[in-house]
């Protein structure tokens, strides 16, 4: 190894290389795994622990999956990208950075309440984005319903967007189901 060389890998690892955790939710079919891990390599990022759930399914039928990879931190937002691009659904992109994105349930007369209206409401009075939603209706949309929403909200403004989230859940009749919120993930 020349001393350029050494000289470049010593400066990626000498303290230059954080550890990151991305949560992904895969489709249930051969293969998918192993495409989703191509673009963090690709990337520069390097693998250090993968937590397939197979046996989870998420509220859309699809598997989570925990995947543990370390790279300097200016990389993080391009493998991050490169997932996305390559059409892996990135639910949690680690802790700092994605930490804005919350998952609520909403449980009611969600059609007969206006659900387009509620989403809106949501959209500007909690100054959040729906970036994802599912809604089951297993009684038709005349009876109780529920819908899972993915929110990306600002950093740091959880609180505000859920009691925001809360006060619409009431104004409608409807039941608010929160996500846990735990302590940072590494």
């Amino acid at each position: 190894m020349s001393d350029e060389s050494a000289e470049t890998g010593d400066a990626e690892t000498d303290g230059g290389v954080r550890a990151f955790t991305v949560r992904l939710e895969l489709v249930d079919e051969p293969g998918e795994l192993l495409r989703a891990l191509a673009p963090i390599s690709d990337s520069g990022g390097n693998l250090l622990s993968i937590h397939h759930e197979r046996g989870n399914m998420t509220p859309r039928g699809h598997i989570p999956v925990e995947v543990d990879l370390e790279c300097p931190p200016d990389r993080f937002d391009g493998i991050v990208d490169a997932l996305r691009d390559a059409g892996v659904n990135v639910i949690q992109a680690g802790a700092e950075h994605y930490g804005e994105e919350i998952s609520v349930v909403l449980v009611g007369n969600l059609v007969e309440t206006d659900l387009s209206n509620t989403l809106s409401r949501i959209e500007d009075e909690a100054s959040a984005v729906v970036r994802d939603l599912s809604l089951a209706a297993p009684n038709g949309t005349e009876a109780v319903s529920s819908v899972r929403i993915r929110l990306a909200i600002d950093s740091g403004q959880t609180d505000a967007a859920l009691a925001a989230v809360r006060s619409i859940g009431s104004d409608k009749d409807l039941t608010v189901v929160e996500p846990l919120l735990g302590g940072d993930s590494p």
